[in-house]
């Protein structure tokens, strides 16, 4: 019985470590993911593929979070919010925060494998790269949400290589909308930890925006709208497509009237929002797609 206790609080130590119990940095992955497999795909994707980038982004978000809080474990400690992580708390050895972290990338790479897709393999190199190398940028970069951004919409070019077996122009402008929109959600979640980062002197957008980052914020979400808009007319997309756009657009108005008097746990509720943003956009893929199919 004592062994048994002893494994499971182990377990739940490690998924906190992997933040399996806060789900929302996953949905953040998945969203642009499956935005890029529906378009490549033309609404049609291998749902064999579609099942391994879910479970790879699992898995690479859960590694992205244990390197981040092996990177930050000295910061960690001054931070009111992440002082109870446990590799902080002392709770997980840094020797078994590593282990961990080579395990799931381990198994992430088991994965794009068994794709058998040579472009897919290669192009897991970089995301792993970006995946290690995000939480060192707060060290020295002014913007490293838009790093982020880079890292967290990796997935959508490794879609597209899947799916067509190269990665268009269409991929690239996607991963551009996925940095704007990383930039919004992950600056409104800055704010809410603006006065501890000054303090340990890391650099976030919040910090460098400075009084215009409500302002900033906005365009981010503006521009993240209207590159997904031209790409939807360079595809030829119809009305859900949109409306899809429309709605989000509307939930990213509401995001304007919580963030705009900076209050944390207005920011905080803001960014965990972005679930609504990123999952009307891809309703609005997946309709217009069924539309299409059906009518052709």
């Amino acid at each position: 019985m004592m062994n048994w206790l002893a494994v499971k609080e182990r377990a739940d130590l490690y998924e906190r470590l992997m933040r399996l119990d806060k789900p929302i940095g996953i949905l953040l992955l998945v969203w642009p993911t499956l935005w890029a497999l529906w378009l490549s795909a033309g609404g049609r994707p291998e749902w064999p593929v579609v099942w391994v980038f879910l479970l790879g982004t699992v898995l690479m978000r859960s590694a992205g979070c244990v390197i981040n809080d092996y990177a930050d474990r000295e910061f960690d400690r001054h931070v009111e919010r992440t002082r109870e992580r446990p590799l902080t708390a002392g709770r997980v050895s840094e020797r078994e925060t590593l282990i961990l972290f080579v395990v799931l990338c381990l198994m992430a790479f088991t994965l794009v494998l068994a794709l058998g897709r040579p472009l897919v393999i290669w192009l897991s190199l970089p995301a792993l790269f970006l995946a290690i190398s995000y939480p060192f940028t707060k060290r020295f970069f002014a913007l490293p949400q838009a790093y982020l951004g880079v890292a967290f919409g990796f997935g959508i070019p490794m879609a597209y290589a899947a799916q067509l077996g190269t990665v268009p122009a269409e991929a690239w402008w996607l991963l551009l909308a996925n940095v704007f929109w990383s930039l919004a959600y992950d600056t409104e979640y800055a704010m809410v930890d603006r006065d501890d980062d000054l303090k340990i002197s890391i650099k976030t957008s919040a910090i460098t925006f400075g009084r215009f980052d409500v302002v900033a914020v906005m365009l981010c979400y503006a521009a993240m709208l209207a590159i997904i808009a031209g790409i939807g007319w360079t595809l030829l997309r119809g009305w859900p497509f949109y409306v899809g756009l429309a709605v989000a657009a509307g939930i990213i108005g509401v995001h304007y009237t919580w963030i705009r008097k900076r209050e944390r746990m207005a920011c905080f509720k803001a960014f965990l929002h972005n679930n609504w943003v990123g999952g009307v956009i891809f309703a609005g893929i997946v309709i217009d797609y069924l539309i299409g199919n059906w009518r052709n």
